[in-house]
Parts: structure tokens; C-alpha cells; sequence
């Protein structure tokens, strides 16, 4: 019987919002808190209790309709048995320092936590987040991208990561060490489930079949679609992926004023263009670029609710979580033989 412990980070998308699924580019990071799966690997089912949620997750290795499980939270992890198929099952249970529902990516993190826990391979990145993906999909009915599962299992501590999500690769971009990164709870709680996301999804893809690929897309092009919702979703996914490139050089260049402003331009353009914020989101959001010190803020998480990121000076803020970039997933195994438990290599 292996003991196995497993932590997974959630992440911040810095900016690069609704650019994943269009296979455009992104700017998370993965944080320090995050997700851990403690257990041992025993019997044909999956019993999990966790310290940020009521009820017993208890899937059977067979599962088939990840969504129709309970508790809620159950549905994530029967996601990943789902797609991982594992031959061992797993009791135990789920520690957290992730705020959930906040856009903080804990479904992510929770799902990479298990599938490594219940054996997925740890040195194929994008192979793990695409489990994930899937099994996030099948758990919530959300037609997610990949952006928060490769996030998870791509981090580098002290960098944020340049992710292009058509090739699905990642560039590791130092955060400087004078910047802080700071995540504050707009109140409101924020689930992609019931959500537009579904619909804004099918939008761009509307918009990608009258004038390609929106990861390629010009200005020019934007404005030739004669629907104006239409040409509102690929304007802000058109020029987001440009902010993303744009925010690269100014993290290289320690530009924090240009770094300020493009995530205000981000922010006004997922609220009118997009239209996937909400007043107390916008409310949170105007309130701290007023304070002294802070660079500029933005949504971020998806919209619909949840957390917004600033970038400040130190000390700026003194509400909200100061966030660190973290690293990837990890998983520690620890096999019990005749001569007694000993940690395996991984």
C-alpha cells in the first residue's frame, strides 16, 4: 500500500483573459497556495474528505457520469478517475489554502492534486493538464480551456508564464522582485458553471469561422464582422493577445507603468467587450486604482464574480492576499515493503 501526498497551485492570470480557447496567449502564474491530496492508494473506489468543503467524495473507479455526483466538489475528482482510468483507488483527504470559488483556479488545482495522487505521470506537463481539462469538462459541463491546468503543472517559482495555447508551450518570465502581486476578493462568489462562458465560447468561435483565427486576426479584420456582438468578442481577444506580448517586455523591462496600464485596458475591454464582469467586480476594481501606489487592476479568473489582481508597489495594499509565483504540481510517494515504508524516486 503506497502513502502518497500530492499538492497541486492554484494560479493568478496576470492578463491573457478568454485568449486560451481561441488558441491565443496568456500570463499566469502559479502561486504558492494551493491544493494537497493526502491518502493512501487502497481498495476500488475513491473516498476523499476535505477541509474546504462538506461531504464525502466517494467514486467508484468506474464512474461514468462524473457530473451528476454529490457533493459538488465530488464531480472534480470523478472527473479525473474518469479520464485516468487508475487501477488502485485512494482514501484520504484534500487540504487547501485556496480560497474557493474566487477565480483562483482550486477545481484546477484540485484535479491535477488527484490524478497525481492516484498515479498520473509528473514529467509530461501539457499530457496531465490535458487529463485535467478534460476531466474538468466532464465534471462541470464548462468548455474550458487549458490555461489553468497547464498553469498548475508548468509553474516556476519567482516566474510568471508566457503561455501559447496553440502550441502549448510555456516561457518561463521573471516577476521583479520590487513588484507585488496582489489578489483581492471583489465579495461576490464566482462559478463558471451557469455562467456565460459557454456562450462567449461559441462567439468566438462564430467570429473565427466568418474571419479565421482569431490568434492571427488583425484589427482590420475585426472590424470588416457586420454583427456587432461578434465583432466586440474578437476585438477583446485580438487585442489581448496583444497585451500579453506587450506585458512580456514590460516585465522584462521592469516597466511597471506600462504594465499598470495594460491591465486597466484589459480590465475595460473583458467589461465592454467581453461583458463577462459584474458591477462589484468593476466596483473592487475602481476603488483600488485610486489608491496611491498601485500600478493598475484588473479582473481575472474568467469573470462572472470572483478576484481581481493588482500590481503595485510594496506595501501599497493592505487588504487582499500578496502572492508569490510558485511552482508545479508535485507528487511524493512513499511505498511500504518488508523492511518497512521508503520514499520512491520521482
Amino acid at each position: 500500500m503506497d502513502e502518497v501526498t500530492a499538492f497541486a497551485p492554484g494560479r493568478v492570470n496576470l492578463i491573457g483573459d478568454h485568449t486560451d480557447h481561441t488558441d491565443g496567449w496568456c500570463l499566469p502564474m502559479a502561486l504558492t497556495m494551493g491544493v494537497t491530496v493526502r491518502g493512501d492508494r487502497v481498495g476500488g473506489a475513491v473516498a476523499l474528505r476535505s477541509d474546504a468543503a462538506d461531504g464525502l467524495a466517494l467514486v467508484p473507479l468506474d464512474v461514468t457520469e462524473p457530473a451528476e455526483l454529490e457533493p459538488a466538489w465530488a464531480r472534480y475528482v470523478a472527473g479525473v478517475i474518469a479520464e485516468l482510468c487508475p487501477s488502485v483507488g485512494l482514501r484520504g483527504e484534500v487540504t487547501a489554502d485556496l480560497p474557493a470559488d474566487a477565480g483562483l483556479s482550486s477545481s484546477a488545482a484540485l484535479e491535477v492534486a488527484v490524478a497525481l495522487a492516484l498515479g498520473a505521470a509528473d514529467d509530461d506537463p501539457v499530457g496531465l493538464a490535458r487529463i485535467c481539462q478534460r476531466a474538468e469538462q466532464r465534471a462541470s459541463g464548462v468548455p474550458c480551456g487549458i490555461l489553468d491546468q497547464l498553469s498548475a503543472t508548468s509553474g516556476v517559482a519567482g516566474h510568471a508564464l508566457l503561455v501559447d495555447c496553440a502550441e502549448l508551450t510555456t516561457t518561463p518570465i521573471p516577476v521583479p522582485d520590487d513588484l507585488e502581486i496582489v489578489v483581492v476578493h471583489s465579495g461576490e462568489h464566482r462559478t463558471l458553471a451557469g455562467s456565460a462562458y459557454a456562450e462567449r465560447r461559441r462567439e468566438c468561435e462564430e467570429a473565427q469561422a466568418r474571419i479565421g483565427p482569431l490568434r492571427s486576426a488583425t484589427p482590420a479584420d475585426v472590424a470588416a464582422l457586420d454583427d456587432p456582438v461578434l465583432r466586440r468578442r474578437a476585438r477583446h481577444v485580438v487585442t489581448e493577445n496583444r497585451r500579453v506580448h506587450v506585458a512580456v517586455e514590460a516585465f522584462r523591462a521592469g516597466d511597471v507603468d506600462a504594465l499598470g496600464e495594460l491591465l486597466d485596458d484589459s480590465h475595460r475591454s473583458l467589461r465592454d467587450d467581453f461583458e463577462c464582469s459584474t458591477p462589484r467586480v468593476d466596483a473592487a476594481v475602481e476603488r483600488l486604482r485610486t489608491t496611491p501606489g498601485v500600478h493598475g487592476v484588473r479582473m481575472t479568473g474568467g469573470g462572472w464574480g470572483g478576484c481581481v489582481v493588482a500590481v503595485t508597489e510594496p506595501g501599497a495594499l493592505d487588504e487582499g492576499w500578496r502572492v508569490e509565483p510558485g511552482g508545479a504540481a508535485w507528487v511524493s510517494v512513499r511505498e511500504a515493503g518488508p523492511s518497512g515504508p521508503r520514499t520512491r524516486p520521482r
